[in-house]
């Protein structure tokens, strides 16, 4: 009798290492040549003590910016190694690409219109915009096309595109602020009157999101892009190049809003930019919500096939169950059982995310191998997880109505611990080794418990 195999018959893959050093070796010495050369170029701008205050204050906003990504990023949370590599792209290799373009483009409309005034104005309100969002953007094409498993929507695309701009802006800020600071040297200014006081009020506490503002319009193209199908290939080109486009535009208006006259920053602040950040703030905050939403309405088709229980679409919908359960971990099995649980509530998210793209027509051609994947890892962590979510899921339940008489007999949860009972399947069932044969979009069926 023929047997079906585990999983499809495709070549074997090379290891890791042999897969992506190159890769990865490249890439880190770019960005860490990039750096020294920056480094070298911003301290030879502001000296040693303009870089030492600069750099001290340009820090400040940073730790605030990307924790507030990074909570965007709850629901589907990406590798820490993706942002860490956008903060360096943008700090490094988009900073050192954004001041020698716009240097060299300056300097050429300068030489060739003999007008150096107009020639900081259009470097500032044309080129600029155009190099510094070119170079930021090249970031989160990489992400999205090299680590495209974790860039599944529009939340991914906004927190890629926020850090790398918060790296830009974090370089920036060093130069202006300690460029600031060996002004008021040269005159003898301190305190509120001084350049570097004025520079810290608008570049720090003022606009802080300005290049988050800027760069976040490109990654939600970027975003939507992600959750078109294939078949959509005009749509895919043309969105990402529409958020490039807006936002080059929205930079522009800001930097040129020095040139409207006494009141035209502040004009173009609270008329435009105020309100801009505002509403893509509230519609990256409704998309992680409609986040949880896609997790309760795909994941019931798991627990229909056995794979996880009837609580946990209720339990891995709620940003407070999930906490909830993690604690609960913790507290009675330690800090290696909330981690189970956060890595069980990552894989059951990417797993429901999957097979809403999968029903949309975008989850591509690996989604059976994909899918054999993420339900391996839930099935390795399932006896420690599913007890903490189904305490979280009684928690933030509503109250169940009242039963008529016979009540149900006792004996339920309250006579043992969490951890002290006997799990549903038993710890001796390995991980399964044969499955039913696979279906496009229908969930496997978990191994029988006498499958040993």
């Amino acid at each position: 009798m023929a047997t079906c195999p585990p999983y499809p018959t495709y070549p074997p893959r090379p290891h890791w290492w042999q897969r992506t050093w190159v890769r990865y070796g490249a890439l880190i010495t770019l960005l860490a040549l990039s750096g020294l050369v920056i480094l070298a170029l911003v301290r030879e701008q502001t000296g040693t003590q303009g870089f030492l205050v600069g750099l001290g204050l340009a820090v400040l906003p940073v730790p605030l910016l990307i924790a507030a990504f990074r909570w965007l990023d709850r629901v589907d949370p990406g590798p820490w190694r993706n942002l860490l590599f956008c903060f360096a792209w943008g700090a490094c290799a988009a900073a050192l690409i954004a001041i020698i373009a716009n240097s060299f483009a300056t300097r050429w409309i300068a030489t060739a219109t003999a007008d150096p005034a107009g020639a900081d104005t259009l470097g500032a309100t044309v080129i600029a915009p155009v190099v510094e969002e070119s170079a930021k953007a090249a970031a989160v094409l990489l992400v999205f096309l090299f680590r495209r498993r974790d860039f599944t929507g529009i939340v991914d695309g906004v927190v890629v595109a926020g850090v790398t701009a918060t790296g830009f802006a974090f370089t920036e800020n060093i130069l202006y602020l300690g460029t600031a600071f060996g002004t008021d040297q040269l005159t003898g200014d301190s305190g509120i009157a001084s350049v570097t006081a004025a520079t810290f009020f608008v570049r720090i506490v003022m606009s802080p999101f300005a290049h988050p503002l800027f760069t976040v319009l490109t990654g939600i193209g970027f975003g939507i892009t992600a959750l078109l199908a294939d078949r959509h290939r005009l749509r895919r080109a043309l969105l990402p190049l529409s958020g490039l486009l807006l936002a080059m535009g929205m930079h522009a208006l800001w930097n040129g809003s020095a040139s409207f006259g006494q009141y035209g920053f502040f004009a173009v602040y609270a008329a435009f930019m105020l309100p801009a950040f505002g509403l893509l703030t509230w519609l990256v905050i409704w998309t992680r919500q409609r986040e949880l939403v896609t997790v309760r309405a795909e994941l019931p088709a798991y627990v229909a096939a056995g794979w996880l229980a009837p609580t946990e679409p209720f339990a891995l919908g709620s940003m407070r169950a999930r906490r909830i359960a993690r604690q609960h971990a913790r507290r009675y099995a330690g800090k290696p059982a909330a981690r189970a649980v956060a890595q069980y509530e990552a894989y059951a998210t990417s797993l429901a995310f999957l097979r809403h793209r999968g029903r949309r027509g975008g989850a591509g051609a690996d989604y059976v191998v994909r899918e054999r994947e993420l339900l391996d890892a839930l099935w390795h962590r399932r006896n420690v997880a599913r007890p903490a979510l189904e305490h979280a899921a009684r928690v933030t339940a509503p109250p169940p109505p009242v039963l008529p008489w016979p009540w149900p007999g006792h004996g339920g949860h309250g006579s043992y611990g969490p951890y002290g009972h006997a799990p549903t399947v038993p710890t001796s069932v390995p991980v399964p080794t044969q499955y039913p044969a696979p279906h496009p979009y229908l969930p496997y069926s978990p191994p029988h418990p006498d499958q040993r």
